[in-house]
């Protein structure tokens, strides 16, 4: 931080042993250790409290960010699911076997059963009526 040498080191204390004599240097030595003391420590204290702050700041931010991804994840799941539910339930049961012109018929559903019941006893009905 400073650069002093032991010269420089040497003659400060010795102007101060003039300026303030034998018998109060000690005292303004151990005071001015005990000012850079408290110093040092406020200076370390509040280094470490915005280190602690930048760090929590980071984590928050990571947190954030994994909790956007798991949402975005959930999100995708969910729409691949509709899509299969979507491309399920538009899907055409086709037969294996083939027509004699070689085209795939459809099987035969409830609903075109139905219809096809209704047809037929509307056909008796007027046949007999």
């Amino acid at each position: 931080m400073f650069d002093f040498g032991f010269s420089e080191i040497f003659l400060l204390s010795l102007v101060a042993l003039i300026v303030l004599g034998p018998t109060r240097l000690p005292e303004v030595m151990r005071t001015c250790g005990l000012w850079l003391g408290r110093a040092r420590r406020v200076y370390n204290n509040v280094r470490l409290e915005i280190e602690r702050e930048v760090g929590m700041d980071e984590i928050r931010r990571q947190l954030h960010n994994e909790q956007i991804m798991s949402e975005l994840d959930a999100v995708q799941k969910e729409a691949t699911s509709l899509k299969q539910d979507i491309d399920d339930s538009t899907r055409i049961p086709m037969t294996t076997e083939s027509s004699a012109a070689g085209s795939p018929t459809k099987e035969p559903t409830q609903e075109t059963q139905d219809v096809e019941t209704t047809k037929v006893q509307e056909k008796k009905a007027d046949a007999e009526g």
